[in-house]
């Protein structure tokens, strides 16, 4: 499949082994014409591509690609023709990996999109295609599954939805709820009506966008590309004036050789990827060129809230203890929790671990859905907990909970111990991250999410983000973030509720380190490691790559007018010239090579200005 898909790039590889057996058998002389013929048959399929393109008003590459094939043919330089064919094909290869890359956004949507729901008709339940449900069918959802379509609860449940909202802890909707598809069951078996079919439902929904988003990006002009009209021009111009004025059509291949684009195409390429290389290894991949460009230009950012600016799990904000001590309160629960799958469970053991607290051995443990867990402690009954399951009994003189926390209280003989409250707790390096991008001329930063309001506007507060958006589903992301000015804007969030706005964004930022599969896919760029300060990393490490592309740049086509004006005089013979020309290629892709070391405290000042 990969040898059919890029032919032509195994071709030129393949016949630059055979002219080199040629080289070394009495055929010799085939050599010449066999790299010459392929490379100017090469040149003419770009040519004719190239003619489409220029009725559609688009320039590019491939004009100086072309001119540089035929002169290096022309000139008997064959070696030379065939390496320029090898960048050209190459670098079609690496544009369709990229755009097919880019649409397997949707499939990663559509893994995860349920296929089968449990259809209760007849007073029995059969698996049925979820594209057969229809309004008004009683489906029954096991723990853990995903909600195959919209409908209304007809038992309470406890929801995760963070796939539609991005909200992290598990939400309590009793019974006559509505409930959107892409919901996840957490504690039993939940009966739910239909009210939409697959097709009309939220998480169809959230695919249409992705894909809608994705569709209608404006393609993107490399940054080569807005040098080749002046240069070629310029070539030529230099070249035929040379070649009229002195009557000696030799200058205008004279010019030519030294007018091979290698610089633009090779040396730019290297930048971008001893840049990509570097975000690599600070763990953030960048996916392609242009991604890399805009993302250097960036001028406004948006984030989602959970899992980005906070870290998307709960964690234990502070134990509260009445009776006993905050060990012997962390201790029971810890002792309670340890064999329950609830995801504030999780954060209690963890926390009794951080601490070494003393775990008592619990027996008897029975788990009571959305109210709590208890059990037996030293012959003592012990619980953990909703306060009303705990110690009904109970009114302590606490204050009264911040937005965003929860609680878990604990009771020892019916007499409450205390209480644990838990949140998700804001990054440490978020407030950070966000005062950089300011100073780094990122004009207007904005948090999104489906948060309640309260919450997002104290996160908000705590990173110093002014502008707070809350209570937003995945299409009023869209919305907010194609209104977004200054351009180009960015946007950074994980779960599957971010990915269409992160196919919508000028560069969309996936925090994947876990394992949020649509958000990645739908993203320019992925932070593999769990921390919001490698996105100004990846900023950073765009702009340095970028000055130092159009630095190759302008010491390759400097140079090479340099050389071209010397050659228009007849001056410097064309053998002389190839072998200069080669030197500043190797001169302008070393200095390519730059981008792929560390960032300097020198070179993020140079970034911050720029």
């Amino acid at each position: 499949m990969i040898l059919r898909r890029y032919l032509l790039v195994w071709s030129t590889v393949a016949l630059a082994g055979i002219v080199g057996l040629l080289l070394l058998t009495p055929l010799s002389w085939l050599a010449p014409w066999i790299a010459g013929g392929y490379a100017l048959a090469v040149a003419a399929r770009s040519g004719l591509s190239m003619l489409r393109s220029l009725r559609s008003g688009s320039w590019g590459l491939d004009v100086l690609a072309v001119a540089a094939i035929v002169s290096t043919v022309v000139l008997g330089d064959y070696w030379a023709a065939l390496v320029v064919v090898l960048m050209l094909t190459s670098g079609e290869a690496l544009e369709d990996f990229a755009a097919r890359r880019a649409r397997s956004e949707v499939s990663a949507l559509l893994e995860r999109a349920p296929r089968v729901a449990h259809v209760e008709r007849d007073g029995e339940v059969a698996d049925v295609d979820v594209d057969d449900v229809v309004a008004g069918d009683r489906l029954a959802v096991r723990p853990g599954e995903v909600i195959p379509v919209d409908g209304v609860l007809l038992t309470a449940a406890s929801l995760d939805e963070a796939s539609v909202t991005g909200e992290s802890l598990p939400v309590w909707r009793a019974a006559g709820s509505s409930v959107m598809s892409g919901a996840v069951t957490t504690d039993t078996v939940v009966a739910m009506r239909a009210t939409a079919t697959a097709a009309d439902s939220e998480y169809q929904a959230i695919i249409d966008l992705v894909r809608a988003a994705a569709d209608s990006k404006a393609p993107f002009v490399r940054l080569a590309d807005r040098v080749a009209i002046p240069f070629t021009v310029g070539a030529f111009v230099l070249g035929v004036s040379a070649w009229l004025i002195s009557g000696d059509p030799a200058r205008l291949a004279e010019v030519l050789v030294v007018a091979t684009p290698c610089p633009l195409l090779i040396a730019t390429p290297v930048a971008f990827i001893a840049g990509m290389s570097r975000a690599a290894a600070r763990g953030v991949i960048i996916k392609g060129g242009a991604a890399l460009e805009q993302l250097a230009r960036i001028r406004s950012a948006a984030f989602d809230k959970t899992g980005t600016i906070t870290r998307g799990v709960p964690i234990v904000v502070r134990v509260e203890a009445l009776l006993d001590d905050v060990g012997g309160v962390l201790g029971v629960a810890a002792a309670l929790e340890a064999s329950s799958a609830h995801v504030l469970a999780r954060a209690v053991v963890d926390e009794a671990a951080q601490r070494s607290v003393v775990v008592p051995h619990a027996t008897e443990i029975s788990e009571q859905v959305a109210q709590g867990v208890s059990g037996i402690v030293d012959g003592v009954p012990v619980r953990a907990g909703k306060l009303a399951f705990v110690a009904a009994e109970a009114h302590p003189e606490w204050s009264a909970l911040a937005a965003g926390e929860t609680a878990v209280h604990v009771s020892r003989d019916g007499r409450l111990m205390g209480r644990i409250v838990l949140a998700d707790a804001v990054r440490d390096e978020s407030a950070t991250t966000i005062a950089r991008l300011k100073e780094l001329g990122v004009d207007h930063l904005v948090m999104l999410t489906g948060d309640a309001v309260d919450t997002a506007v104290q996160v908000g507060s705590l990173v110093g983000l002014d502008d707070v958006r809350a209570g937003l589903l995945p299409a009023d992301k869209v919305a907010a973030v194609r209104e977004l000015a200054p351009r180009p804007a960015m946007m950074v969030g994980d779960g599957v509720n971010d990915a269409p706005v992160l196919a919508s964004a000028d560069v969309g930022v996936a925090m994947g380190a876990r394992g949020a599969t649509a958000a990645s896919e739908s993203a320019d760029v992925v932070v593999l490691v769990d921390d919001l300060g490698r996105v100004l990393d990846a900023l950073l490490i765009a702009r340095r790559t970028i000055r130092i592309a159009y630095q190759s740049i302008g010491i390759g086509i400097g140079l090479s007018v340099l050389l071209m004006v010397t050659a228009s005089f007849g001056v410097l013979p064309a053998i002389v010239g190839a072998a200069l020309q080669e030197v500043v290629d190797v001169i302008a892709i070393l200095n390519g090579l730059r981008a792929g070391r560390p960032l300097r405290a020198g070179s993020a000042a140079r970034a911050a200005r720029r």
